[in-house]
């Protein structure tokens, strides 16, 4: 175990040690503690608003074209730091790190596509009133954005706000979440070593520390993912501050398999979905619904799939599944199956914890499931794929709607008109037609209802950090007719 003691907050471009509790980092493949920090108190958390305050105006007076060269060298000093990083993220989230490199790929794609499109948009002009006048609509920073990201994708989902918020003339306050701690902070570092001082801050800590930079009055934006349950308080926080909040929540996609489709490819992408990351993504598959021609031999395929996935080291390229992050995510999971259990579903396949040290949890494929049982309502977060059957069209997408989540949806069929009423009639930020769980870096992303307002990615995601400001410019100063006159 080592101490990282003089990395934990980065203020006005002065790395410093934090002043209060201590947080240890769990590799979550040995249950072992691999680091400690500690965390940011209140008062640093002021002095890195403070400064990233300070250094707004100087970074809003940049050239554009200075901006986006900034964000071109961080993509580039990211992928010049490949290996390193995607290790690092094995050893914090438990992600098999044959996936790893490819997600600081996205990360950097992501500076790099926004280094451009910064360049592009900037806000139109509108037809005026009356000639001899300007009515320009313009997108301008909203000030110091407070970032927080979780566990499961720090080094993206920080992108991912980074990037355009950066772009766009904003300043930085990042806290990642506890467990993934020394992931964030190396990305704070390439973030502040291509900017000025004071242009990304770095507060290391948990939910204190997080809930201090949300209600600071300094942060002018909230850019939040997480969970529902802490999206709501982190909301219910801005609004009483009048503040935006940019959320992007949790979620319970669906995956609906008509009767058309093909079975086997339908069950390939379906276990994809759903046991993706342990599990572990906001947009994982974590209920299926399938029409009872195919049911029996898509749970036979889904079942063989399971079972064939190597669980394991994250460290070997060889491994499909790593364990959960925490063991109280795992223990989660398992007293959700357990419930459903007791309530008459059973299990095909996987379900077990291995007898090794870390937090691995099988993927598991459950039948005999229904919607009075949390596995098929509530987020479950883990390897675990329900199956239930449907016998209709209607009942499939009346099943698929009963749920507050609203982040994505997944169909498989050849049939356009079940493709349109699936993206008509579900509630969702995303409908993925035979293939699930991808991004799109030209589209948004994000949720609607109990799973966020945001939209990241595409020119929303660029969007959503600028402000809108409009300027009404009459280029002589006139006199109008309807103006109060002097009167004798």
């Amino acid at each position: 175990m080592r101490e990282a003691t003089g990395r934990a907050v980065l203020v006005a471009g002065v790395w410093e040690p934090g002043r209060g509790p201590m947080i240890e980092i769990e590799n979550p493949a040995t249950a072992l503690v691999v680091a400690e920090f500690r965390t940011a108190d209140e008062e640093q958390v002021d002095r890195a608003v403070t400064a990233a305050t300070a250094a707004g105006a100087g970074w809003r007076a940049t050239a554009q074209g200075e901006r986006s060269e900034a964000l071109r060298r961080i993509a580039a000093d990211l992928d010049s730091h490949r290996d390193e990083l995607a290790a690092l993220l094995t050893v914090e989230t438990g992600r098999p790190i044959a996936r790893n490199g490819l997600y600081v790929d996205f990360a950097a794609s992501v500076f790099r596509q926004y280094a451009e499109l910064a360049r592009l948009r900037g806000g139109r002009v509108v037809p005026s009133n009356e000639p001899n006048q300007l009515s320009l609509v313009l997108r301008v920073p909203y000030g110091v954005v407070g970032c927080l990201v979780p566990w499961n994708y720090p080094l993206l989902l920080l992108a991912f706000k980074a990037a355009p918020a950066l772009a766009t003339g904003n300043t930085l306050v990042v806290k990642g979440a506890a467990e993934t701690t020394e992931t964030t902070l190396r990305l704070g570092e390439i973030l502040a070593a291509h900017t000025p001082p004071g242009v990304v801050g770095v507060v290391a800590g948990g939910a204190d520390t997080g809930g201090h930079l949300v209600a600071h009055p300094g942060v002018d934006l909230v850019a939040f993912t997480g969970s529902t349950r802490a999206g709501k308080a982190i909301g219910a926080a801005c609004a009483e501050a009048s503040k935006p909040a940019h959320l992007e929540l949790g979620g319970k996609d669906p995956a609906l398999v008509f009767a058309d489709a093909d079975v086997e490819a339908a069950a390939q992408g379906v276990a994809w979905a759903a046991f993706l990351n342990a599990g572990q993504v906001c947009t994982s598959t974590e209920r299926a619904y399938v029409h009872r021609f195919l049911y029996d031999a898509f749970v036979e395929r889904c079942a063989l799939i399971a079972r064939s996935l190597r669980v394991g080291d994250p460290m070997e390229e060889t491994t499909d599944v790593g364990p959960m992050r925490t063991e109280a995510g795992r223990r989660r999971v398992l007293d959700q199956l357990d419930a459903a259990m007791s309530a008459g579903a059973s299990i095909v396949a996987g379900g077990g914890t291995p007898a090794v040290p870390g937090y691995y949890l099988e993927p598991t494929v459950a039948v005999g499931v229904d919607h009075s049982m949390a596995l098929m309502t509530e987020e479950t977060f883990g390897p675990v794929l329900p199956i239930m059957a449907f016998d209709t069209e209607d009942e499939a997408f009346a099943l698929a709607a009963d749920t507050p989540y609203g982040l994505g949806a997944s169909l498989y069929t050849t049939d356009p008109r079940l493709v349109q009423r699936g993206y008509e009639e579900l509630r969702v930020g995303t409908v993925w037609v035979n293939d699930p769980v991808v991004d799109n870096q030209a589209g948004p992303f994000g949720g609607m209802r109990a799973s966020g307002n945001a939209r990241e990615l595409g020119v929303e995601g660029l969007d959503a950090f600028t402000d809108v400001k409009h300027v009404h410019w009459n280029l002589d100063l006139q006199a109008k007719p309807w103006w109060y006159t002097f009167k004798e």
